[in-house]
Parts: structure tokens; C-alpha cells; sequence
């Protein structure tokens, strides 16, 4: 028999994308046995939306949201062996791209699976780069002692288009709350500590990128530093991030003077830089105290009350 499929998203002020969001949602090969939004009080009729599209909408307060936490809400209500979870920006590129997808879940051992991230068409060329870096042509399932991806990579996983076995995931207490970003990782490292498999889907396609400015880079890159340091022993498991910067900011350089787009290596080398920065400040976010923190981060609510 097959399994049953639940669906998760998140809204907050969803606008015409989260329409494109559903509509190719609705354009699947299959219906999902649930589909859930977890909305966070949104303003602009996101949750009319969902509901005309046959989701089950769970409104929180917006400021009591947290990554891990709303979607542990939803997962409450799910009666499903498979979970699939979106982001509100993320447009299916495929008709069976969640076909696709959860189709990696039979393989013995995986419980969760993420597919291949395409840049929007509106896409710069810096957001198409970054995609095409972080999300390759070329499918895997890992291990935890195997030998690829490597280092703090082989726990890379995104709830913007991602599956899990519902079994497993709860065998784990499902999603860290209180946690400013990476709830996903966290999740795919607990399970890779258990012996469990994840696996990158590359024929699983959605459209998901984000033109950020300089000043976004700095906030999001301030944050992945808040995240390794209140979840260090993520790196000691797995392995730094020690370089890869460096090697991102060149092949991005060289990717823009090979693209016809040499006018944006200014940029490129900004942004770098920022990243840089913005990491090491996140890094030492007790330091720096609530208050300076709350003004540096772009997930700036995990900071209140602090």
C-alpha cells in the first residue's frame, strides 16, 4: 500500500507567490492525504487563500513564531507515515517533483530527503550562482561515515523543500524550538548520529532563491553564526566550516567574469565580505548582548526577551 503524505507550510504574509506556491502544489500527481498551514496571524488574506485550496489552517500569534516550534504545531495534527514541508516562497518546478522526492524515502534506511533548489526566474546572477552551488546535478544518499558529502555538509537538509518519515522524526522529539535557524540540519544530524540515512533528491526540482542585498547577507550570515555556536556539537560531529567561504567567494568571482557579468564582482566581493563578518559577530552574539543582536539578525524574534 502506499504511504500517506502529509503536507506542512509555514505563511506569514504569503502574497501572490505563496498563490504560485499552491497552485503548482495542486498541480502534483497526487493528492496529499493532509495539508496543513501553520499561519502566523497573516494580514493579507494568505490564510483565505490556503483554505480555499483545502488546507487545515493553525493560526499562531506572530510573535510566538519560531522555525522549529510552528512546524511541531502542525506535526501535532498530521496522521500521515510521510511529511513533506515547504516554505511559502517555494514554487514546484515539476508535476511529480514531491513524487519524486518522497519516492527516496523507500530506499532502506532514509528517513529524510531534500530536492534540488532551482533560482526563481526573477533570480540576479549572485542568487543564481549560490544555487547552483549549493544544490548539484547529481542525487546522493548518506551515511554518516561516508565519505560524501563531507564535513559539516553531509547534515545539510532544507525545510524549504524537504520529507520526512514520521516515525523517525519523532523519534528524535521532532524539530528543535527555540532555535534561530537550521532546524532542518539539526534534524538530519540527530538522525545521521542514529545511524539513519538522508538523501539529496537533484530530479525533486523547486523554484526557491532569494536576491538578498549586502546588509540581508550580514543578517542571515549573523545568524548561521548564532546558530553553530548554540549548536556546537554539530561541528565537532561533523566538521567546520573552516574555507569554504573563501572558496564559495572565488568560484562566485569567476562565475560572474565567465557569465558576462564582471560589473557585479564589486558586489560579489561585498557581500563576501559581510558574510565574513556578520558570521564572526553571530558567532560571539553573547557578547554582544540581546539588544545589539536583535538589531544585527534577520531572525530578529529570537532575540526578544532575552
Amino acid at each position: 500500500m502506499a504511504p500517506s503524505i502529509a503536507l506542512i507550510i509555514p505563511v506569514y504574509n504569503g502574497g501572490d507567490v505563496f498563490k504560485e506556491c499552491v497552485k503548482a502544489i495542486n498541480a502534483q500527481t497526487f493528492d496529499f492525504t493532509q495539508k496543513i498551514v501553520i499561519d502566523s496571524s497573516s494580514t493579507d488574506g494568505s490564510g483565505d487563500v490556503a483554505r480555499a485550496n483545502g488546507f487545515d489552517v493553525i493560526t499562531i500569534p506572530k510573535s510566538t513564531f519560531d522555525h522549529g516550534g510552528a512546524r511541531n504545531t502542525a506535526l501535532k495534527s498530521v496522521d500521515a507515515d510521510i511529511v513533506v514541508m515547504m516554505t511559502q516562497d517555494a514554487i514546484l518546478d515539476r508535476a511529480d517533483s514531491v513524487a519524486q522526492l518522497t519516492s527516496a524515502l523507500m530506499q532502506e534506511g532514509v528517513v529524510a530527503a531534500f530536492g534540488r533548489q532551482l533560482p526563481h526566474n526573477d533570480a540576479d546572477p549572485l542568487a543564481q550562482f549560490t544555487r547552483s552551488q549549493n544544490y548539484p546535478p547529481a542525487s546522493y544518499v548518506t551515511a554518516k561515515d561516508d565519505s560524501h558529502p563531507a564535513g559539516f555538509r553531509k547534515c545539510f537538509l532544507s525545510n524549504s523543500f524537504a520529507a520526512y518519515r514520521v516515525p523517525a522524526l519523532q523519534e528524535i522529539g521532532g524539530f528543535p524550538e527555540r532555535l534561530i535557524m537550521g532546524e532542518d540540519s539539526y534534524a538530519a544530524a540527530c538522525f545521521l548520529n542514529r545511524g539513519m540515512k538522508v538523501a539529496y533528491v537533484a530530479e525533486a526540482t523547486v523554484r526557491h532563491s532569494h536576491n538578498y542585498s549586502i546588509a540581508e547577507e550580514f543578517q542571515r550570515y549573523f545568524d548561521i553564526g548564532v546558530f553553530h555556536t548554540s549548536q556546537h556539537w554539530m561541528l565537532d560531529d561533523f566538521g567546520t566550516v573552516h574555507g569554504e567561504g573563501r572558496k564559495f567567494a572565488m568560484a562566485q568571482i569567476r562565475y560572474l567574469w565567465a557569465n558576462g557579468t564582471p560589473f557585479l564582482i564589486p558586489k560579489s566581493i561585498a557581500a563576501s565580505a559581510s558574510k565574513l563578518i556578520g558570521y564572526k559577530l553571530g558567532r560571539k552574539h553573547d557578547q554582544l548582548g540581546a539588544r545589539l543582536s536583535r538589531r544585527l539578525a534577520m531572525q530578529k524574534e529570537y532575540f526578544r526577551g532575552s
